[in-house]
């Protein structure tokens, strides 16, 4: 099976490097993408269309979202065959809303802000997150040293994604899975759980730990995505 593997804010394609071998070794092909978050005039079509255009053509892939990018893998499927979307501790589009009206209208943001606010304004609306806060809203359970491996590789994030009107006209017929992570801090575990039921129409699937299992137990959860694909 194909599974592909889309990063949410400030990430890349690198956070999925420790569940990339555990899911092959599970017999799947894995495709992970850069997407152009520290572009500026970048919105969601443009972070599908790096999506789709990793994809092989014949392929018709399992897509897993994390985070921002559950604000994206509903474009791509809505584009071009898709066999599932997964989305793990994602946000969820709604057509004719901004992610931002739907954050202000609804508990999506952990419960607990960090403690450290550390943002830095890079212009055009592209800012780059402080060690102390992702650790804290991203990494708060990863092992030290794969902390720090990933603090290093954290990019700026433009925010224009999170202020436009989704491009998203309609929800694609396809079928669709959400992951909760229980102690995450980043997104708001009883908003996933919430809004898988009454928007997705299924239940959130539970995993122990922070905004990134990739990261924390990249075996259990290539388990779990291995389970529902």
């Amino acid at each position: 099976m194909d599974i592909a593997l889309v990063h949410g804010n400030y990430h890349g394609a690198w956070c999925w490097d420790l569940v990339r071998p555990e899911l092959e070794r599970r017999g799947h092909r894995v495709l992970a993408v850069d997407l152009p978050i520290t572009d500026p005039a970048a919105g969601a079509a443009d972070y599908a269309a790096a999506v789709a255009a990793m994809l092989p053509a014949d392929s018709e892939p399992v897509i897993v979202g994390h985070s921002m990018g559950g604000l994206v893998i509903p474009l791509v499927a809505a584009h071009r065959p898709v066999r599932r979307l997964v989305f793990l501790a994602a946000l969820l589009p709604k057509p004719g809303m901004t992610a931002n009206e739907q954050r202000a209208a609804e508990p999506i943001d952990g419960l607990e802000p960090p403690s450290a606010v550390e943002w830095t304004d890079m212009g055009d609306n592209v800012w780059a997150v402080g060690l102390n806060t992702a650790t804290e809203l991203f990494f708060s359970d990863v092992p030290p040293e794969t902390t720090r491996w990933a603090l290093g590789r954290l990019r700026p994030q433009s925010y224009r994604i999170h202020g436009e009107v989704t491009p998203l006209a309609a929800w694609p017929d396809v079928p669709v899975s959400s992951i909760v992570c229980r102690a995450d801090r980043s997104v708001n575990p009883d908003w996933v759980r919430t809004a898988a039921r009454e928007r997705l129409g299924v239940e959130a699937i539970e995993i122990g730990g922070s905004h990134s299992p990739f990261l924390s137990r990249p075996a259990e959860l290539a388990t779990l995505i291995d389970s529902i694909v």
